[in-house]
């Protein structure tokens, strides 16, 4: 018969392979994601007659659908990019259907649209359908999996066809009606039900291992280098900065992103160089996914216009620091005296971000330095922001835990960090789609 690898979410498989490692999901997970998983392909009897330990055969990587999406999004599949797709097969089974229709036939059923599709997984968390393995004959048994779903027309499910489905429960009989998308699509999909949040995501090599069809070495976890992004900044400062912020707010998904080696010194230090260095990059075509950032003040601001006139490849972006409310009255001292300014484009770089009631220093204050002409406006840096950034480089999870610290703006700019990476994954595959 073989063995099997899937993976499963609440032991719905969402794709599968036979004696071979199949589709590699290790960038789905971590390293503290590999466990002891049961394994429905063990005949534990057989392994407590023998006295013989089952667990090299239930190696597993496993994580709840909640702390998936986040990977996921960073792969590409967002909700948006799942819509597309389901839009795409549903337009080509629709152009299938019409090939194969003769004058005769039955009109064409109309499909669901993706919202209804989507209300349609939406309603039916999997942990609320019987995964009791029902027997019968074919058409007695597929009777008996659809009295769950209350004479719903199946046939507006693109794809469906009833010989087509091959389930043994109510479970896997609606893991078959939705399993029409990328298996990560369907994950996406799962995740928009509450009900999914804590469902195990699994993918077990262990029984694959055992039975020779693999080595061990063959199963790791992280984001794989072609999937990262390299994050370019003007300084050293950012790179540390935005290193720990990444470790301690997101660590779900912090292998996901890569930075310059800083350990000696910035290669390309300052915004001048980092708009050459894009220039360069764009110029050679490098292949891999790149985001440059940019301070949010007058020389970030400055920069950031200079690298819009770039023509960028769909791999690499530009991005300022966010603007925020906090920074439209801001404490500024310049000739004539402290007073409120907007720092927004003209002061707020990444040290601003950080908590600026830490450290025992007066009130924070930013300080005007030199004035652009070209812009019109002066440039102001954070008096003391050295000792704003090393407070902040002394925070652990723990310190974190304890509500002592504030982290509302640096999580905004991993937020627009995030955000960015993921839709240079989504245009890329909207890019493939169209060719």
């Amino acid at each position: 018969m073989g063995t099997e690898i899937t993976l499963d979410v609440a032991g719905v498989t969402v794709t599968y392979s036979k004696n071979h490692p199949g589709i590699d999901h290790g960038s789905i997970f971590q390293d503290q994601d590999r466990k002891v998983v049961k394994s429905n392909q063990l005949d534990y009897d057989w392994y407590e007659k023998e006295d013989e330990d089952p667990t090299p055969s239930e190696m597993a990587f496993t994580r709840p659908l909640k702390d998936v999406v986040p990977r996921l999004e960073l792969l590409g599949f967002t909700l948006e990019r799942v819509q597309r797709e389901y839009d795409f097969v549903a337009h080509d089974w629709l152009e299938e259907m019409r090939s194969l229709q003769d004058d005769d036939d039955e009109p064409t059923p109309q499909l669901m649209n993706f919202s209804e599709f989507l209300a349609f997984v939406t309603a039916h968390p999997l942990e609320s359908l019987d995964d009791t393995f029902i027997s019968g004959t074919d058409d007695a048994r597929e009777a008996r999996m659809r009295s769950r779903f209350g004479g719903m027309q199946f046939e507006h499910i693109p794809t469906y066809r009833s010989y087509d489905i091959h389930a043994y429960s109510e479970r896997s009989f609606f893991g078959s009606l939705v399993d029409i998308l990328h298996p990560y699509s369907v994950l996406r999909l799962f995740a928009e039900t509450k009900g999914n949040n804590d469902a195990p995501v699994v993918w077990q090599y262990g029984p694959l291992v055992q039975a020779g069809w693999a080595t061990e070495e063959k199963f790791v976890s992280s984001a794989r280098r072609t999937e990262t992004f390299l994050i370019a900044t003007e300084g050293s400062s950012d790179v540390h900065i935005l290193k720990h912020a990444l470790a301690l707010l997101r660590p779900g998904i912090a292998d996901f992103f890569r930075f310059i080696d800083v350990s000696e010194s910035h290669p390309f230090s300052g915004t001048g160089n980092l708009v050459k260095f894009a220039e360069g990059l764009a110029k050679i075509d490098v292949q891999n996914q790149v985001v440059f950032v940019f301070d949010n003040d007058a020389e970030g601001f400055d920069a950031h216009q200079r690298l819009s006139t770039l023509t960028l490849p769909v791999n690499m972006r530009g991005i300022m620091l966010p603007e925020l409310e906090e920074f439209r009255s801001f404490p500024a001292q310049g000739p004539e005296g402290l007073h409120n300014s907007d720092i927004n484009w003209r002061a707020a770089a990444i040290e601003c971000y950080l908590d600026l009631d830490v450290g025992g220093h007066p009130p924070a204050k930013v300080l005007w330095t030199n004035y652009k002409k070209g812009l019109g406006s002066y440039q102001g840096a954070l008096e003391y922001k050295d000792s704003y950034s090393k407070e902040f480089l002394k925070q652990t999870a723990e310190t974190l835990a304890e509500g002592k610290y504030d982290v509302r703006k640096i999580d905004a700019i991993l937020e627009l960090l995030v955000a960015e990476c993921t839709a240079i994954k989504v245009e890329q595959w909207a890019r493939s789609m169209s060719n």
